[in-house]
């Protein structure tokens, strides 16, 4: 008998599971992700363009050595 190998979860499942999550689940969710990470923040701060210029700094550090 062939047994399958179980490959890791990809988008295509993680977004079948979201078909069934309603909105207020998917607050939750989200606010989860913002606490669980400074990066998830910042992801989510310039997504929504909250706050200053996120490229700042970068374009701060490339006038710098130009």
């Amino acid at each position: 008998m062939v047994t399958k190998k179980k490959t890791s979860p990809s988008w295509i499942d993680v977004k079948a599971k979201l078909i069934d999550v309603d909105r207020a689940g998917l607050l939750d969710l989200l606010q989860d992700l913002y606490a669980a990470s400074k990066d998830n923040q910042a992801f989510l701060h310039a997504r929504f363009r909250l706050g200053g210029d996120v490229l700042k700094p970068y374009k701060t550090t490339i006038d710098r050595w130009l």
